[in-house]
């Protein structure tokens, strides 16, 4: 009775361990304002390319980390294997966005995404600060 307990747990466990892995390869859609941009997005409105890669996601990563480490106002606040997950506070009101990258190596892609935490407008700050990394990382 204890090993079919036991093994009824462990199946649990892999599954959500699974489910988690399979909901974590995407971005966080983005909300209905305009104040968020995704390479995943469906309208024209929050859309934005994805940045491409040759070579090994490593690199890949390395790139993008040397670009985040020219943005003073940024902070890794996760660093995998597939994520980077950033936070970056604007200069004048301290505003934080939330900026996600995720390394598609399937596609050699870079999938992204940047959106305010708080307010409805951005006025394309999002945008030109995906924009800003995408010129940075392509002149490395």
């Amino acid at each position: 009775m204890k090993w079919r307990l036991l093994h009824t747990w462990l199946i649990v466990l892999l599954l959500c361990a699974a489910t988690k892995t399979m909901a974590d390869e995407r971005l966080k859609p983005c909300p209905d304002r305009p104040n968020c941009v995704s390479s995943l997005a469906e309208g024209d409105e929050h859309r934005i390319a994805p940045m491409s890669y040759g070579g090994d996601r490593a690199m890949a990563r390395l790139r993008v980390l040397a670009v985040l480490s020219q943005f003073e106002n940024s902070e890794i606040i996760e660093d995998t294997a597939l994520y980077l997950r950033v936070t970056v506070k604007s200069a004048v009101l301290r505003f934080i966005d939330d900026v996600t990258f995720f390394f598609d190596d399937e596609k050699a892609l870079i999938q992204m995404r940047s959106a305010s935490r708080s307010g409805y407008y951005d006025f394309g700050a999002n945008r030109r600060r995906l924009e800003g990394i995408r010129q940075l990382y392509e002149q490395q």
